[in-house]
Parts: C-alpha cells; structure tokens; sequence
C-alpha cells in the first residue's frame, strides 16, 4: 500500500489542518503557468492577496499539449511565463521562482528530482502541523507527489490544496491534471498527506468570466491588468458569446475568499486504472470542495485588482 511509505496521521490531527484556516498563512504555488490562462490569474491572485498570503516560492509544473512538445518544454514555457508576470508585478524573481519536473513519475513510487521538489522538502521542514505550508497546486502534481516520496516525513507540515479530477460523482475523472500523471495523482491522495480537492467539472467549472468584464474590470489595471487581458483576448479568435472558465483562482480563493468555496470532509476516493473514482469509507478524509461562488471570487479579485491599480 502506498499509505504505508508514509507517517500514519492521526485522523484528529489531519482533520484539524484541514480546517480552514483563519490568519495569514504562508503559502508555494506550484503551476503549470503557460499551459492555459487561468494560472496566470491565479498567481496574480495570489500575489495581491498579501495580507491573508505570505506566497514564498512558485514551481513550475510540467504539461502535455499543443502548447508543448513534451512535459520538460511545458515546464520550462511556465517558468518563463512566471517570470514575466512577477516581472510586470515588480517581484523579484531569485530565490522564489523554481524549475519544476522535466517528466512525469515513471513508477508509482519513484519521484522525479527537481528544484522545485526540493525546495518545497525545504520550505516544508521549518513548517508544523500547528503551522503548517500550504502547497497550492494548479496543474500535474508531479512536483509535489515527488517531495513528498522524498521526504515522506513532511506529510504532517503541508497541507495540498489541488485542483484536479472531477467531482465524486462525475463518471470519470479524466480531467488534465489529474490525468496527465496517474502516479502522481495516486500518491498525493493515498498518502494521508492533507489534502483540499477541487474538483474541476461539476464544481469549479462555475468560474466563468467574458471578454466584456474582462476588459471592464482587468483591462486598465496597471501592467499586470493589461497583460491578463491580453492572454484571456488571445484565448479564441472569437469572442461572441463566448466565456471562458478560470478554474485554478479557486484554490487561492478557498484561503483569502473562503466562503466562496463551499467544501466538507469525505473519504479520499480511490483512483481506479479505468481513471474513474471508486469510494472506500475506511479511507482517511480530505477536504472536498462542493460549490463554488463564482460572483464572489472574481469580485474579491476584481476589487484586489482596482485596489492595485490606485496603490
């Protein structure tokens, strides 16, 4: 068993760092930036979110798709596009910006080394279970899946906030994070490491937004506004009725927005090889999300954004 690799977390303890927590936290965000563009909103996000989010590192993920030829080219694209934000956020990029994998776990227990892994191993030792580092992932959980495998001690000082699968009930959870890296994914929810899962269709698919607002409410709000406008115009040649889902803002908004997102602790659900959920009510709880506000997180960001602009 894969749990077995792992300290055994009292279900007391894992249940009282899955609360939602109540202060400023400090948070790494672990991205694959330049796979769509919605991370971009996200790190964004993160960043003007700084009296509830002390954001130490970003880790650029690897990805799979059009806009790569392979997961070393997707991780490298995201580190670059990293940079290109906080360098229009005036945020100095040395010491917090780190190469992430350049493939995915081969094995299910074999972790891929990286800067990024090691850093988070790092970051997470000067970190407790009374404080612990909250790990935002918002693309293949490679980078994470991988420290953990290699420091399994640090399971009781992190807690994984991931956007990946679909809800519980979906028929299958072949959604592109999750899917991209099946070893990974499985270590990361059998591991007992504590875990908030956002669900992509049937949960986060609610955060939608339009050109129109976009250009209201983006668009003209310093460099970082403009630069966020310019990646959500680009997204499609047209844009006549057209709206585009920002899935990833919600896993920073379940830590300085929390009653946008609605979530309950369930058992961690099983990962099947049909890549579809299978339910184990013997298996250690994580924290679900359920419902999403789409109105009230993009006003938080909206507000965070004009707030920016003037400062």
């Amino acid at each position: 068993m894969m749990k077995s690799l792992f300290p055994e977390l009292p279900e007391e303890l894992r249940i009282r760092m899955l609360t939602p927590p109540t202060g400023k936290v400090r948070m790494v965000l672990d991205t694959d930036t330049f796979n769509e563009i919605d991370d971009q909103f996200a790190v964004v996000y993160s960043l003007l979110a700084s009296e509830k989010l002390e954001v130490q590192a970003f880790y650029a993920a690897p990805f799979f798709n059009e806009l790569s030829n392979g997961p070393a080219d997707g991780m490298e694209k995201s580190y670059q596009e990293l940079l290109r934000i906080l360098s229009r956020m005036e945020v100095a990029p040395e010491g917090k910006v780190f190469r992430g994998s350049d493939r995915y776990l081969p094995a299910a227990q074999e972790a891929v080394d990286s800067p990024a892994a090691r850093d988070l191993i790092e970051r997470a030792r000067k970190a407790s279970s009374e404080n612990p580092l909250y790990v935002v992932a918002i693309g293949a959980i490679t980078n994470v899946a991988s420290a953990l495998l290699l420091a399994p001690e640090i399971i009781d000082r992190v807690v994984v906030i991931w956007l990946g699968g679909h809800a519980l009930y979906w028929p299958h959870t072949k959604e592109f994070n999750l899917a991209q890296d099946l070893h990974a994914s499985r270590v990361v929810l059998d591991s007992g490491v504590p875990l908030v899962l956002l669900p992509c269709a049937g949960v986060v698919d609610h955060l939608i937004t339009t050109l129109p607002e976009v250009n209201t409410y983006v668009r003209g709000k310093g460099e970082i506004g403009d630069f966020l406008a310019m990646r959500y115009e680009g997204c499609a040649e047209n844009h006549f009725a057209y709206s585009r889902v920002i899935w990833d803002l919600s896993t920073v908004a379940w830590l300085c927005c929390p009653d946008g997102v609605n979530t309950e602790l369930q058992h961690s659900p099983i990962l099947t090889d049909q890549v579809t959920w299978s339910q184990d009510a013997s298996r250690h709880l994580i924290r679900v999300a359920s419902s999403i506000n789409r109105d009230l997180v993009f006003g938080d960001l909206f507000h965070r954004l004009e707030q920016y602009s003037k400062s």
